[in-house]
């Protein structure tokens, strides 16, 4: 190594001993494209004597290469490792790199600058104890350096450093550096960061970085390195009660049954209470297990296994905490979310949502407003783009365990998951509860579903008609339901027209009112199959994922798809209604089928081509199902 240690080469194990117990630091560099992030990164490198002989002669030659630089090194070049990184002589992914000093450890994340490549940057910054952004002195404060400490202030970041860095392009100014100091601490005086310390550098030169530099003698204070080695950022988390989300029931033998998982925070000890949350049941800890042996006390970010006194239901997902206080449960709550996807987020949709290790259903229901990245203003909006940041109301098919994100990260915190693609779509901080979700209870009734059934014998289910416009969804279903009331059948029709002169007349046909629509429709029709009535809705519904969240609201064979599977052509030659035409002519938009996509149904109950049959043989088709399947007594 171009690094030497006298103690490494005198005594290794004290060497090694030394080096474990040094305090580490995480930390992140952010900032606009072309600041000079991945240049100070590997300056740092270099001039802290952590690489190789091989290492520096490849930087070498990589730098004539394909450097930026001329003659000189390139040190981006040192974490920018992708081909398209260095082809373009940008960053893409997050690169993490370690590297230590006598003081201390670090672990550092280069982040993308490319507002394209935010996600990248949040994921880095979730882990991260301060930040490090960086300016360019040329350019001074842009949207993606507002951009960047706004998520840094969202995932819990007190710390952050300014580095603006080129000094040596503007003649190391004191006017410049005084001019964008002060830009910023304007901005960031809304963003409640505990320390901000402003240095002038130039990471290509070295200014700054390990010394202070003779070129800002005005300068008067530390420079980038000593700053990060004494920085005070230790938060052990002892003072947060204890929480552990269980990763793994562990059962080797019939003779051991322990909890396996990280502690988020806090401390246990054998003789501790703990109550596992979200079911409620209490125990005592008997036993801290570990690899090397049983353990007196452990702390967080140790991997521990729990063994309790009693035999209780633990499940993987489930949270032990201490037992006078346990985390909050909920199955409504109010949360920041960072889009992720190029697919924008839409309230009313079903997403997945990944909590500690538990993985959960549930729907975005309303978002409250957006936040303006450059004035930190509140916008409001329908729905989330790629990058944008808003708070939210969610909402969760069953009450999962948390606390706000401002007290524990690892507890506050989720990824939402696209049912479909299963694509991370998105991430969320929590906020807290909502209050209805703890004031709102269901109400007993001595009348039941199963009562009202009964009474009118019958089973109820949902027949739920999609297929294009002029596919005959309403006329077969028309049909089903006179026959239905002739055979004395109990039922109610939902129509797509029909709902929208007053249950849904508030709402348009954007991708985001199509979803509120179906969402609405799906819990009417849950309340009239709670009623026992067979229910028909013919609805265009073009979503898979609103199909889904529609079958999920009731119990298994409660719900029936059928798909009126009748193509475009002869729907569009039909046209009754003349909306295809006025579709084409660009008069109407976002209209199915033209200029909005309809996902068909994969495996629906019941799939009819209003093309091949008439709508009076799709109809007994529809009741004889019924019949064969015991929905009509």
């Amino acid at each position: 190594m171009a690094h030497a240690n006298a103690l490494a080469a005198d005594d290794i194990i004290a060497y090694l001993d030394a080096h474990e117990k040094k305090s580490m630091l995480r930390f992140i560099t952010c900032g606009s494209v072309d600041d000079g992030k991945s240049t100070l990164i590997g300056r740092l490198l270099y001039d802290t004597k952590l690489l190789y002989e091989d290492q520096l002669a490849a930087l070498e030659a990589d730098s004539k290469k394909v450097g930026t630089q001329g003659e000189k090194i390139d040190f981006a070049l040192l974490v920018d490792g992708l081909a398209a990184e260095r082809e373009q002589g940008i960053t893409i992914d997050v690169a993490y790199r370690f590297f230590s000093t006598e003081k201390r450890k670090f672990i550092v994340a280069d982040t993308p600058g490319h507002e394209q490549y935010t996600r990248n940057m949040a994921t880095g910054a979730s882990t991260a104890d301060v930040a490090i952004i960086l300016i360019d002195a040329r350019q001074g404060v842009l949207k993606q350096t507002r951009r960047h400490s706004y998520i840094c202030s969202l995932l819990g970041i007190r710390h952050i450093v300014v580095a603006i860095n080129k000094m040596d392009l503007v003649d190391y100014s004191r006017a410049t550096f005084e001019k964008i100091e002060a830009e910023y601490r304007a901005f960031a005086k809304q963003l409640g960061f505990q320390s901000i310390v402003c240095i002038p550098v130039s990471a290509l030169e070295g200014d700054n970085i390990l010394t202070k530099s003779a070129n800002t003698t005005w300068h008067r204070g530390p420079a980038l390195l000593p700053y990060l080695e004494t920085l005070d950022v230790e938060k052990d988390g002892s003072g947060e009660p204890f929480r552990l989300p269980v990763q793994w029931v562990n059962r080797p033998n019939l003779n051991f049954r322990g909890f396996s998982g990280t502690i988020a925070s806090g401390t246990v000890k054998p003789g501790d209470e703990i109550v596992v949350v979200p079911s409620g049941r209490r125990s005592t800890v008997t036993r801290i297990v570990t690899k090397d042996g049983d353990l007196a006390i452990a702390g967080q970010h140790q991997a521990v296994t729990i063994c309790l006194a009693d035999e209780i239901d633990i499940s993987r997902g489930d949270i032990i905490c201490a037992g006078k206080a346990p985390a909050e449960q909920t199955d409504q709550l109010a949360a920041h979310v960072i889009w992720m996807h190029d697919d924008e987020m839409i309230p009313g949709r079903q997403y997945l949502f990944k909590t500690a290790n538990r993985i959960i259903a549930g729907t975005i229901t309303e978002l409250k407003h957006k936040v303006n990245v450059n004035t930190l203003e509140h916008m409001s909006g329908k729905t989330l783009e790629l990058n944008e940041v808003g708070f939210c109301n969610i909402s969760t098919s069953a009450a999962i365990a948390f606390d706000p994100y401002s007290h524990n990260r690892e507890t506050g915190s989720f990824i939402i998951i696209d049912r479909r693609t299963n694509n991370t779509v998105g991430v969320g901080l929590i906020d807290f509860s909502l209050r209805r979700a703890q004031n709102v209870h269901w109400q007993d009734l001595d009348v039941n579903k199963d009562a009202r059934a009964s009474a009118k014998h019958q089973k109820p289910c949902i027949l739920w008609f999609t297929g294009l416009s002029g596919a005959g969804k309403s006329t077969v279903a028309n049909l089903v339901e006179k026959r239905l009331c002739d055979l004395g059948r109990h039922t109610y029709t939902l129509d797509g027209d029909n709902v929208r002169h007053g249950l849904n007349k508030d709402l348009g046909f954007t991708d985001a009112d199509r979803v509120e629509n179906i969402r609405r429709v799906a819990e009417t029709s849950k309340l009239l199959v709670d009623a026992g009535l067979i229910v028909l809705v013919s609805f265009i519904s073009p979503f898979q994922s609103e199909r889904r969240m529609a079958r999920e609201l009731v119990e298994d064979g409660e719900f029936i798809e059928v798909f009126i599977s009748t193509p475009l052509a002869i729907c569009e030659k039909r046209d009754v209604k003349g909306l295809y035409a006025k579709a084409r002519r660009g008069e109407i938009k976002n209209f199915t089928g033209i200029d909005s996509d309809y996902e068909a149904p994969e495996n629906p109950e019941i799939a009819l081509d209003t093309s091949k049959i008439s709508a009076a043989d799709a109809a007994t088709a529809i009741v004889e199902h019924l019949k064969k399947n015991g929905y009509l007594g």
